[in-house]
C-alpha cells in the first residue's frame, strides 16, 4: 500500500526531513498500524544525527495508533509501538502508517489516553524496571518507596501495588506536600534531611529508593533480614553511609537500577502501561502537526508529540 510518511532523504535533521509517499507491505510477523501520534525522543535525535541504516529512512521510535492488519492483533486494537529497532535500525513511526514487528506492538489500556501513554512511557519503564525486575517485588510483601511524591516514585508505588504488595508505604521529606500520594500508599512517613525516620516506619521486605543521600542509609535499618533496596535516584545526595553490621548481619542487598545496562523484557512496555493504568495521571506535553517537525526537533525541554493524522 502507498501512504504518506516523514522520510529522511539524507543524513541529518532539518530540511532533509519531508513528508512524501512511501510503499508499505506487512509481511509475516509484522503489523500494519495506522498512526495517530508519535513522540520526539532523545533516541530519535541521536539517530538522526548519526548514520541511518538506509536512505530514504523513516524515523520515529515511539508512537500510538490503531491496528489495521496483523497476524497477532485484531484490527481496530489501540496500541503503542516501541522497541525491536523501530526508528533506529528499521523504519519508524513518523508516518500515516507504519509496518512494525509484532513484538514492538503493545496494547494500550483503555483507561490511558494515547498522548498520556506516550508522555509517561519513559518514567513508567523506569519504575517498572526498578519494582518488577530489580527489586522483584512479590505478592504479599511490604514495600517502602522513598520520594513517593515525585512522578517516578508515585509510579513505583502504583506498580508495587499492581505487583501484589500487601502494604505500600511512602516516604516523604518533612517539607514535601504529599496530597497526591495518598491514593497509592497505605501510609505516609516523614523523613528529615539527615535521613532520620520515626519509629512509625515499619519493617519492610523491599525499598525502592528514589532519593538517595542519607535517606538511603536511614531506611536500611527498617529492612527485614534477607530484604533489599533498589537504588533508583539521588535527589537527596550522591553519597550515603551504610551500616555494614546491618548489611551483613541481616543479609541485605543493595541493588542499583541502571537502565543503560538493562535489556527490557519483550512484555515490559505493555506491562508497565498496564501497571499504571489504574491511576489517574497528569502528563505535560505539546502536540504539533507532523509537518512542523523541523521546528521542534532541536527542542530539549518538554515532551513533544507529533500529530500524524494530517499526513
Amino acid at each position: 500500500m502507498s501512504t504518506r510518511g516523514t522520510v529522511l532523504r539524507s543524513h541529518g535533521p532539518g530540511e532533509q526531513l519531508k513528508a512524501e509517499a512511501v510503499e508499505l507491505t506487512a509481511g509475516p510477523g509484522e503489523t500494519l498500524v495506522e498512526m495517530r501520534l508519535a513522540a520526539v525522543t532523545p533516541l530519535d535525535r541521536s539517530t538522526l544525527a548519526g548514520k541511518q541504516p538506509s536512505v530514504p529512512f523513516m524515523p520515529g521510535s515511539e508512537g500510538a495508533g490503531v491496528v489495521v492488519r496483523s497476524d497477532a492483533f485484531e484490527a481496530g486494537t489501540p496500541v503503542v509501538v516501541r522497541g525491536e529497532g523501530v526508528g533506529v535500525t528499521r523504519d519508524g513511526v513518523w508516518g500515516r502508517y507504519a509496518v512494525v514487528p509484532n513484538a514492538a506492538v503493545h496494547r494500550l489500556p483503555s483507561s490511558l489516553e494515547p498522548g498520556t501513554a506516550l508522555a509517561l512511557m519513559t518514567p513508567a519503564l523506569t519504575a517498572h524496571t526498578a519494582v518488577r525486575r530489580v527489586a522483584d517485588v512479590q505478592e504479599g510483601e511490604t514495600v517502602v518507596v522513598t520520594g513517593v511524591t515525585g512522578l517516578v516514585g508515585h509510579m513505583c508505588a502504583a506498580i508495587a501495588r499492581s505487583a501484589g504488595a500487601s502494604r505500600v508505604i511512602g516516604l516523604v521529606s518533612l517539607d514535601d506536600r504529599a496530597d497526591g500520594a495518598t491514593g497509592v500508599v497505605d501510609q505516609l512517613v516523614r523523613v528529615d534531611g539527615l535521613g532520620q525516620v520515626g519509629r512509625e516506619l515499619p519493617w519492610c521486605d523491599a525499598v525502592i529508593d528514589t532519593m538517595g543521600g542519607p535517606v538511603a542509609g536511614g531506611v536500611l535499618g527498617h529492612i527485614s533480614p534477607g530484604g533489599r533496596i533498589a537504588a533508583l535516584g539521588y535527589k537527596a545526595g550522591e553519597f550515603t553511609t551504610i551500616d555494614l553490621h546491618q548489611l551483613i548481619g541481616r543479609d541485605l542487598r543493595v541493588l542499583p537500577v541502571n537502565l543503560q545496562r538493562t535489556t527490557l523484557a519483550p512484555d515490559a512496555v505493555g506491562q508497565a502501561l498496564a501497571d499504571i493504568a489504574a491511576v489517574s495521571w497528569r502528563a505535560d506535553y505539546e502536540v504539533v502537526p507532523a509537518e512542523r517537525i523541523g521546528d521542534v526537533l532541536d527542542r530539549q525541554a518538554g515532551r513533544v508529540l507529533l500529530d500524524l493524522t494530517g499526513l
